[in-house]
């Protein structure tokens, strides 16, 4: 396997750097630098990805005649890359899961109405998947859509909901028959969040944030038009939309400047005999290993970009990557924590928002301590859940195992 990059891949890194130093401002730094969940912060997500559509770039691993890039999935990769590297916060996930799955399943009038506004942001997209008891188990969700007509009417309840509060639309699976198997009769369905009889419960998270709903559907109607791919065959449509949630990214580079940040941090921060955190062998060698475990991450994901034939989505490395991923993941939240001593011990919500100075300032984003510190503990509280959502890790692993080992 070449691990180096070609003339033409480093023309194109220096490129995309440059993009990255004009494009970038203080405000769409700090939305990436202080959010603590996956997901991006709505308006600095929308306001990053209106700026990438101006410049053609707002969908990398969309094919060109649908308003994507055209990218190779090297180009793909260091693009991902750089973007981290740089600070940028993540566009919305719409252009991850429900384009692609558009792309791959819709029909020509689905496409044509759908991917023009998703691409510009004009379409701000949710997820329904999880419903109270049916969360891992997926396909045993119970949420119905009868036939009526032209319609599907829709009853049942979404939860973990992100952003349902701010989306204008959102995908959902739906059960439209009974049969044998539960991942049989389910049916793939896009519905207008502002239909008759929605209505959306915030969820606070433990860090104090409000990211995720509860979804209520009471009688709402549907055009059969909005069905994606055949009905009762949406599980098929689904798998393929979770494998891009699981692995459609590279995490690497994120947790890399999540890592130099930590340890920037830790520089300046006195342990417990008064010396710098970072001068102390134990914390030293936590941070060594994580550099380690961050850099058997990147060559396995640069493999398997190496490796795709033009599949097109991740498949099985996408739980490999989803694994690895989310459990570095929720390893550097805890040497941030460690990090960040006796301020990790506050919980301070009010830190992610902007505005203020870094040390007990009034108004605002007001904290006490630094802002590094007083965000640590919402991203040890937030990543908490980063192992069960998208699948959790131990059916990441039964499909590691199955379909990757022969077990």
């Amino acid at each position: 396997m070449d691990l180096n990059w070609s003339d033409a891949e480093l023309a194109f890194r220096d490129e995309v750097r440059v993009f990255l130093q004009h494009h970038l401002n203080d405000d769409l730094r700090a939305a990436g630098r202080h959010m603590t969940s996956i997901y991006g912060e709505y308006e600095g997500a929308l306001a990053w990805q209106r700026i990438l559509h101006g410049r053609g770039w707002a969908a990398p691993n969309w094919p060109l005649e649908h308003g994507g890039c055209g990218w190779s999935v090297t180009q793909r990769y260091i693009f991902a890359r750089e973007r981290l590297a740089a600070g940028a916060p993540p566009v919305t996930m719409a252009l991850q899961m429900i384009g692609p799955a558009l792309i791959e399943f819709g029909t020509p009038d689905q496409k044509a109405r759908f991917l023009p506004k998703t691409l510009s942001g004009e379409y701000f997209w949710c997820q329904g998947y999880s419903e109270p008891d049916a969360g891992s188990d997926l396909a045993s969700l119970q949420m119905r859509a009868d036939a009526d007509g032209d319609d599907f009417v829709c009853n049942g309840a979404k939860i973990w909901t992100t952003h349902a509060d701010v989306a204008n639309w959102i995908f959902c699976l739906v059960r439209t028959e009974k049969r044998e198997r539960p991942q049989q009769g389910i049916t793939f369905l896009l519905i207008d969040m502002a239909s008759p009889g929605i209505s959306v419960r915030p969820i606070v998270a433990p860090s104090g944030e409000h990211i995720q709903n509860q979804v209520f559907f009471d009688n709402v109607r549907v055009p059969r038009a909005n069905v994606v791919g055949k009905i009762g065959e949406g599980w098929t449509v689904a798998k393929f939309l979770l494998e891009f949630e699981r692995g459609g990214t590279a995490y690497a580079p994120e947790l890399q400047v999540r890592l130099d940040r930590i340890a920037e941090f830790a520089a300046g921060a006195p342990a417990d005999d008064g010396a710098m955190l970072a001068d102390d062998p134990a914390y030293a060698r936590k941070i060594a290993a994580a550099r380690i475990r961050i850099g058997a991450l990147e060559l396995y994901e640069f493999r398997a970009m190496r490796d795709d034939t033009g599949r097109h989505s991740p498949g099985l490395a996408a739980s490999v990557m989803k694994v690895l991923g989310t459990e570095l993941s929720q390893h550097l939240t805890e040497l941030a924590l460690e990090a960040a001593g006796h301020y990790g011990i506050a919980y301070q919500p009010q830190a992610t928002r902007p505005g203020g100075p870094a040390q007990f300032p009034h108004g605002a984003g007001a904290h006490a301590g630094p802002r590094f510190a007083a965000i640590a503990p919402l991203h040890y509280l937030n990543d908490r859940a980063s192992t069960i959502y998208g699948g959790s890790n131990e059916i990441q692993r039964n499909i590691i195992a199955k379909a990757g080992l022969g077990l």
